[in-house]
């Protein structure tokens, strides 16, 4: 009885807090709220994300002010093809002791912060790109052979445009499967830009509240992986990612033709991880299908390669996944 009220509570306090932060983000944030939610489902399950659209449509501004509200430290990062791995990670300088000698002393890069923004990470050359690996995995730095640990609660929010891709360097693979989520940054809507020019060309600026510190983001990170989920609906997230793959089971016809290579494991962890954080912060007390086929399109379409025959037909890893939903039956 005491476990049941335990969790009760918890459930109560996580969606509470979730409400609070919605609520006072939209003060400052005009619509995004989908992409808000994924964001906080990202944070409390220790994931980065990978953000994707076209400038002005307030990425920035949606991930300081989330930063703020959670009173997180930000730090933002503009990428540029002359960036070094120092400017991310700090590097060693000459300097002086109190007794006058001369030693080296770590100076920490703007890595070191709660939530770091990679402004247009794929302007970057791929030596520097690879500096975050270590950030995004390890959650540590190492400069001169010295680990150096990041702070707790850690994420990364890397931005994408995709109209200007001349001079760009795509990210790896590898670096691209790291990204817990990959969220699209969709246009605002006729009456949504109404409501961006009344609250950006006027005088009054909103103040936002902190409603959530490093320790209560920690809680509801521990309390995510608590939440239980049946054998049935894990079954499902299973066989969801394997017919990601050509070779594997219960394959779709889209992914037989178009798909190079399919899901990684860690979309398999992205798809379980979300949905028990989206069934905690909705306060139910397990996972549902529900939970599972909302997170798929966020947690698989950015770990799916298509082939070139793909590229001709304009085929994208979204149509796929659609496929993929309405072939899967939740219970065989």
């Amino acid at each position: 009885m005491e476990v049941l009220t335990e969790v009760r509570e918890r459930m109560a306090r996580a969606g509470h807090a979730f409400e609070e932060v919605k609520t006072e983000i939209s003060r400052a944030v005009v619509g995004h709220e989908e992409l808000i939610e994924q964001l906080f489902i990202a944070l409390v399950c220790g994931g980065h994300c990978l953000l994707e659209g076209v400038p002005g449509l307030g990425k920035t501004l949606i991930v300081r002010s989330l930063g703020e509200i959670l009173n997180l430290t930000f730090s933002r990062i503009q990428f540029t093809p002359d960036l070094m791995p120092a400017d991310i990670t700090g590097t060693n300088v000459l300097t002086d002791d109190p007794s006058g000698r001369k030693i080296f002393e770590f100076q920490q890069g703007p890595v070191f912060a709660h939530i770091v923004l990679a402004d247009e990470i794929n302007r970057a050359t791929p030596k520097t790109q690879s500096a975050l690996l270590e950030a995004m995995q390890e959650q540590s730095v190492t400069v001169g052979g010295k680990a150096h640990r990041l702070e707790s609660p850690f994420m990364v929010l890397a931005t994408q445009n995709p109209i200007e891709m001349e001079g760009t360097y795509p990210l790896p693979e590898a670096q691209i499967d790291r990204f817990f989520f990959k969220l699209l940054v969709q246009y605002p809507s006729k009456e949504e830009l109404g409501r961006i020019a009344d609250l950006t060309t006027t005088s009054a600026s909103a103040s936002l509240r902190k409603v959530l510190d490093a320790d209560g983001v920690l809680a509801i990170r521990e309390w995510v992986r608590e939440v239980p989920i049946a054998d049935a609906v894990k079954d499902y997230a299973v066989r969801l990612v394997l017919a990601t793959h050509t070779a594997g089971d219960g394959s779709v016809p889209l992914t037989q033709k178009f798909i190079l290579y399919g899901s990684s494991p860690r979309g398999l962890q992205s798809l379980i991880l979300a949905a028990k954080a989206r069934s905690l912060l909705s306060a139910r007390p397990n996972v549902s299908f529900d939970d599972i086929r909302s997170v798929v399109l966020p947690g698989l379409g950015h770990r799916i390669i298509l082939n070139l025959e793909a590229d001709a037909e304009g085929i994208s890893p979204e149509k796929v996944l659609a496929e993929v939903l309405e072939r899967v039956p939740e219970v065989l």
